[in-house]
């Protein structure tokens, strides 16, 4: 039996159809459109709360003007064509088998051409609009351009024209000539789809009109094209052809010409495309078109290949010498290392004991930093946590402070919050009840407590006591802050720090001017929907005055707040006048600097610590030829005011964005002189600009070709395949009378583990900041680089048997920063050796110091603290090896005659081996060192002991293997 639908129910059901797509569509775009405001005016609220509304406002105001511009450039423009082909096409169709397909397509299209040309053309303005949006900073910038005061060497241009001007220019050709070849397909298909293009047939195969149109439409993109090949010149200074980046000989004797002559053949070329509006027939500018395709190819790829391999291959340096010279010029200038000085040194180690000891004691007196905060991390941990729901981070920082009058390194870190205890998890105390860390803990960098830190600040409450005062030591904004939290309603109960108290605890409730009002409903919604959390609209526990905390990490915090900044990835925390402050470096980056060569951000900053820890983020791998240290940032933990300073001054890039983001970032001068006192150099600078030494150092061009003086920077010889990173220390360079906070580095040889030089950049504001000198070592006869001084620490026999003794019962070494030291005329390696006991989670064990490594000239020691081991490497030291006593005489007095022929000999050897250092005779001082080590093994098997020999604390003699003894 069958049945069938009533028609008025078949009439019904389309009703209800027709009825519910137009409701869903207009649900769907009200759900879009809430969102967007929900993202935008909570986004606004973030900015206001930290003061920086402006920078936001104008993002949006720059990305809707760009959007909207490129948008409709591109809608209305290829809308324009397609209108034009849809009314140029034929009244008559020749019957083709061809023209009976397009007809079915036609038939199909026609009705519906309106709406199928308003949704492609909306979705193609939409597209376009949305990639241009995201290069508002190009816009901004080239609009608020500052001039850099100085000229590239080929076009006598203002660098500013390639850093801001070049840069909007090409977007602007790119946006057009999307829009042109866009708007050229779209007319072929209308033109094909309606007759006025065939493929089949008789006749011609364009009308007139379509001809003339897409003619006027070749010849407008024939036209960018010559514009293109003339801002190409300019592009030359960037080229990669020749030896270093810049123009070289071809790109200005053969390429610059090249682009210059194909700069008026496309100018000839466009003139025949438009010229097909008056004459019909396509041959002129087909013949024009050729000839503008075979110049490419023969004047802009031909020609410059065999000028290249014909002239300046077979003379390359004689040809680049003046082209290699810009590039180290403007790329020493773009990276600001211009002013480095590069010294001899170590070519005359001091040999008179008094001066070094006198040496000796400025540097226990002045403090050497033997805590590593790459290692203490688990220690502070350990120490200092109090409660498990506590986390101190991985990596530490180095600071200094003034302790006792004087001025200290010191490693500091803040207690963060790491969430609710296990199994006690709930909204309200995740969100509302464990809001935030508290503390300020430092410790000094020169010393121990018993093996473990000695801490300066400690413990909490924090002691008013202490060395470092600290009013206010709640942190609600830090590195490892929650997703959001709410904070500071009316009798709200947060947590601040657990006491013996019976509560046990102590609560607090929030009072800082950061966050956002939360306490009315409209609120709520908007942010329930930002965080997709109901709990946020329904929780009655929400009151008056309470506040949202969010994006509260310092480097996001200030990154929203200046986002034409790339930051350091190493913020630090700071005591300033009783607030703790995180302090962020800001960098201005390039990548259009003339002349200039590129390189990886991120490959430049990666080592040891960005690879392996969590604690410092890593950059992204932009590529960059210029980079300033322009702004120090700071965020305070308490209330989350963010501050930006202008700290380089003469920076054009900076003056620029502060021109677009008007009173956002403050002069120098009122940077207070208690923060400014904290400022140290950083270090993801300090990386890019030790990169570009490697080479850069060699400032002679011919030199520079040869590349045979190039270093490299070393592995860390604790962690294999990573790079070493660079070290914070107070240190005395040669030349200054007292220790300054510095950042240091060292260098090996390309493709050798022998020390080149010795790097260190002041960071003391007021004194030496940034001014960076370079130690250089003598290269015939360069001391042991960090893997060879690492090897002789394990390989050396006392030292041996005291890390074999640390490593009993299953407890394992970890080797801290290994530091150098300039010292003497010579340098002076430093390495803290912790112990860790073994154990699983639950002992949760942690790195305390075993032994102070120290190493001078060929001398090593390991002691308890580093003045005892420097006593012990300076016991030995004079002019050269030192001659036993005899002192291993038997009770009777008597030696016997091997005994005493040895002693004899071993004072031969160090007499000769003392005249050879003096003559400079490397092979002589080789062949003593071979006698002195016969003797002593020639005295010990007499059964006499004999002092061991220690060179003297100059380079080590290289000329021959046994002039280097590691394990002497």
């Amino acid at each position: 039996m069958t049945f069938r639908t009533p028609a008025f129910g078949r009439r019904l059901g389309t009703g209800r159809t027709r009825l519910v797509l137009p409701v869903l569509v207009v649900l769907a775009v009200l759900l879009v459109v809430f969102m967007i405001f929900t993202t935008t005016y909570t986004n606004l609220l973030w900015y206001r709360s930290i003061g920086f509304s402006s920078v936001y406002t104008t993002q949006l105001q720059a990305k809707i003007a760009l959007f909207f511009g490129a948008g409709l450039l591109m809608t209305l423009v290829v809308g324009a064509n397609i209108l034009i082909a849809s009314r140029l096409r034929p009244a008559y169709r020749p019957l083709s088998v061809e023209q009976q397909g397009l007809e079915r397509y036609r038939a199909v299209i026609d009705p519906r051409r309106r709406l199928i040309s308003f949704v492609l053309l909306g979705l193609l303005g939409v597209l376009t609009g949305s990639s241009v949006a995201g290069q508002w900073p190009v816009w901004l910038a080239f609009l608020n351009r500052t001039p850099f005061g100085v000229e590239d060497p080929q076009f006598h241009k203002d660098v500013s024209f390639y850093v801001f001007t070049y840069p909007f220019l090409r977007l602007v050709l790119g946006v057009v000539f999307a829009t042109v070849i866009l708007s050229i397909l779209a007319a072929v298909m209308v033109h094909y789809l309606y007759g006025g293009l065939r493929l089949q047939g008789p006749g011609d195969k364009a009308s007139p009109s379509a001809r003339a149109h897409l003619s006027v439409l070749f010849g407008v993109f024939i036209l960018l094209k010559a514009v293109a090949y003339w801002f190409d010149r300019y592009g030359l200074v960037h080229s990669d052809r020749g030896v270093t980046t810049g123009a070289s000989y071809t790109d200005v004797n053969a390429l610059l010409p090249a682009k210059t002559i194909l700069f008026v053949i496309a100018l000839l070329c466009a003139v025949m495309f438009f010229s097909n509006l008056l004459r019909r027939g396509m041959m002129l500018p087909g013949v024009g078109f050729t000839l503008l395709v075979l110049s490419a190819i023969l004047l802009g790829g031909v020609y410059p290949l065999l000028i290249q391999q014909f002239q300046v291959k077979p003379d390359e340096l004689a040809k680049e010498r003046q082209f290699i010279a810009r590039n180290i010029k403007f790329t020493r200038a773009a990276y600001g290392v211009d002013g480095a000085k590069v010294v001899p040194y170590g070519s005359q180690p001091v040999t008179d004991k008094k001066k070094l000891r006198e040496d000796a004691d400025k540097l226990t007196d002045g403090g050497v930093r033997v805590l590593d905060p790459n290692v203490v991390g688990e220690t502070f941990q350990q120490l200092q946590r109090i409660r498990p729901f506590y986390q101190f981070p991985d990596t530490l920082d180095v600071d200094r402070y003034q302790v006792d009058g004087k001025t200290v390194d010191t490693i500091v870190a803040l207690r963060e919050l790491s969430g609710a205890p296990a199994g006690q998890r709930s909204w309200i105390k995740d969100h509302m009840v464990y809001t935030h860390g508290y503390g300020f803990v430092s410790a000094y960098g020169d010393r121990f407590d018993s093996r473990e830190p000695d801490f300066i600040t400690r413990d909490m409450p924090a002691s008013q006591n202490q060395q470092i005062k600290v009013a206010q030591p709640e942190i609600y904004f830090g590195e490892r802050s929650p997703e959001y939290s709410v904070a500071g309603g009316r009798g709200q109960q947060e947590l601040n720090y657990p006491d013996n108290s019976a509560s046990g605890q102590q609560s607090s409730t929030y009072e800082g001017q950061g966050g956002v009002r939360i306490d009315s409903f409209f609120r709520k919604l908007l942010y329930a929907a930002k965080f997709q959390d109901k709990n946020l609209l329904l929780s009655g526990a929400i009151n008056q005055d309470a506040k949202i905390l969010y994006d509260r990490s310092p480097r996001e915090m200030v990154q929203k707040a200046a986002p034409w900044l790339t930051l350091d990835g190493d913020p630090y925390p700071a005591v300033v006048n009783g607030r703790i402050l995180w302090i962020v470096d800001g960098y201005t980056t390039s990548s259009s600097y003339p002349y200039s060569e590129r390189m990886s951000l991120g490959d430049a900053t990666r080592d040891t610590i960005t690879d392996t820890r969590s604690a410092v983020a890593q950059q992204a791998n932009d590529h960059i030829n210029y980079m300033r240290n322009s702004v120090k940032a700071t965020v305070d933990a308490y209330d989350g005011s963010v501050h930006l300073y202008q700290w380089d001054e003469n920076d054009p890039v900076t003056k620029t964005w502060m021109k677009v983001f008007k009173d956002t970032v403050q002069p120098r001068s009122s940077i207070p002189p208690e923060l400014e006192a904290h400022f140290r150099y950083p270090q993801d600078l300090f990386k890019v600009q030790r990169k570009i030494l490697t080479k850069y150092h060699v400032t002679d061009p011919s030199a520079f070709y040869n590349g045979e003086g190039f270093w490299e920077v070393p592995q860390d010889p604790t962690v294999r395949g990573k790079r070493q990173p660079p070290y914070y220390q107070s240190l005395r360079m040669p030349g200054q009378d007292t220790q300054s906070f510095a950042l240091t580095t060292v260098f090996n040889p390309r493709n050798n583990p022998q020390l080149a030089a010795f790097m260190a950049v002041g960071s003391t504001p007021g004194r030496d900041y940034g001014q960076i000198q370079i130690l250089q070592m003598p290269r015939n006869a360069q001391p042991a680089g960090p893997g060879q001084v690492q090897n002789s620490f394990e390989t050396d026999s006392k030292v041996k048997n005291d890390l074999f003794a640390l490593r009993q019962g299953g407890t394992k070494t970890v080797a801290g920063n290994l530091l150098t030291i300039p010292f003497g005329g010579d340098l002076l390696y430093v390495e803290p050796m912790y112990t860790k006991a073994s154990g699983g989670k639950e002992q949760q064990p942690y790195p305390i110091l075993g032994k102070i490594l120290v190493r001078y000239g060929e001398s090593i020691a390991a002691a308890d603290t580093f003045a005892d081991a420097l006593d012990q490497v300076l016991g030995g030291t004079g002019s050269g090896p030192q001659a036993p006593a005899q002192q291993g005489a038997p009770p009777g007095g008597e030696l016997s005659a091997a005994a005493q022929k040895a002693i004899n000999d071993l004072n031969k050897a160090v007499t000769d081996y003392e005249n050879a250092q003096k003559k400079g005779d490397y092979p002589g001082m080789g062949d003593a060192w071979k006698r002195i080590k016969d003797a002593q093994a020639a005295l010990a098997a007499a059964g006499k002991a004999a002092p061991k020999a220690s060179p003297s604390p100059s380079p080590s003699p290289s000329a021959t293997p046994s002039a280097t003894p590691s394990s002497s």
